[in-house]
């Protein structure tokens, strides 16, 4: 069975479901194939969305699905452990209304499959792709659905779908040594919609609001991370309490915790004409600054407007490709850079460092003009200024 479209989106996914989404109204015949059965997950994390984010899940029209369950982020506390030196980011001072928003990931899938749902395009569940290749005129899709083997044609074929099952040809791997914990936390305090970003030597450790309580990620090394899973809770919020501090006062109680190992990702170009990779099947970030999803629908949204402006029968072509990769080197490179450096410059105990991260912390908060530029770039990508 042979079907042909004009975008065949590999992953139903945010970033998947946000490109179908964005090309409502375009004209364009669109396929998303999701190996699930049903667009949910089940997923513990919880997702930091950028103001910038926001405002493209607006005019996706995914907002108004969302915004009951998301907790605003007014102000961010970022702070190192053992040093002085701290900065302090308000949304009053950067004339938004929020910083940003803590939403559960499962909640984000929902808004976005719902409006994908509403679009029109062909949305194929249970379908698991097998292969990927291309032709001279279109790209072809590989799949089974329901045991039987199908073939979907398209003039473009984008991989969204985490680079899990159709890795690379080329990518480089940086592995951090490190694993996320995460669960939500309740504090004797209440959260005022604020948020921590607090250094350790061990890893980066954020705290951010949600409903009533926090959204824990606790980065450590591997083997430190699998003894802390191991902990009861009693221990486990003592070991938290010991790392981060009496800012919210005492940690009263913790939810199931999973874990996650952390490696930056990034993909070569796709050798194959009529092939683009977004989200995290061209790059995944560590979360330190919360910058993963984001980037992924900054992705989504370029693509989607290229798509639109270009003809029909050059979908696929190699100019939409050249164009696409131009227009997100900079916000890409900048958000890969970014949160590599502040891994690399803040997950060590080297007393020169500390001091130098000190001093610059405290130069950032007494700066107001660079702390603007940098808190726009977190708010809006690489490129913003």
């Amino acid at each position: 069975m042979t079907e042909h479209v004009n975008l065949a989106i590999v992953g139903g996914g945010p970033v998947g479901a946000a490109l179908a989404t964005a090309l409502e109204g375009s004209g364009l015949g669109v396929a998303v194939l999701e190996a699930r059965e049903r667009l949910e997950a089940r997923d513990p994390r919880a997702i930091a969305l950028s103001q910038g984010a926001r405002l493209i899940l607006e005019r996706l029209g995914a907002w108004a699905h969302l915004e009951a369950r998301a907790t605003p982020i007014e102000t961010i506390h970022v702070s190192q452990r053992g040093g002085f030196g701290r900065a302090e980011f308000a949304a009053r001072d950067m004339d938004v209304p929020a910083l940003g928003y803590v939403v559960e990931y499962g909640d984000l899938c929902a808004a976005l499959a719902a409006r994908l749902a509403a679009t029109g395009a062909q949305l194929l569940t249970g379908a698991r792709v097998e292969a990927v290749r291309a032709t001279g005129g279109y790209g072809v899709v590989e799949y089974r659905q329901g045991g039987e083997a199908h073939l979907l044609t398209a003039d473009l074929v984008v991989l969204a779908e985490g680079g899990r099952g159709l890795p690379a040809h080329r990518q480089e791997v940086k592995d951090y040594g490190q694993t996320a914990v995460v669960c939500t936390v309740a504090t004797e305090l209440p959260h005022a919609r604020r948020a921590y970003e607090r250094f350790t030597p061990e890893g980066p450790m954020a705290l951010l609001p949600l409903d009533a309580g926090y959204a824990l990620v606790w980065t450590l090394p591997q083997a430190k991370a699998e003894r802390i899973l191991g902990l009861d809770d009693a221990a486990f919020l003592a070991g938290l309490q010991a790392r981060f501090g009496e800012r919210q006062g005492r940690f009263l109680a913790a939810s199931a915790r999973a874990a996650f190992p952390l490696r930056r990702v990034t993909a070569s170009p796709e050798p194959r004409p009529r092939c683009l990779r977004i989200g995290n099947a061209a790059q995944t970030l560590h979360p330190v600054a919360g910058q993963g999803f984001n980037l992924g629908l900054r992705d989504a949204w370029k693509l989607a407007q290229l798509a639109w402006e270009t003809p029909r029968d050059e979908l696929g072509g190699a100019r939409l490709a050249a164009a696409y990769r131009a227009g997100r080197r900079t916000d890409v490179r900048a958000g890969l850079a970014m949160t590599d450096l502040l891994v690399e410059l803040f997950s060590n105990d080297h007393a020169l460092l500390r001091l130098g991260r000190g001093a610059g912390l405290a130069l950032l908060d007494l700066a107001p003009p660079l702390k603007t530029v940098f808190a726009r770039k977190m708010m809006f990508g690489g490129q913003a200024w």
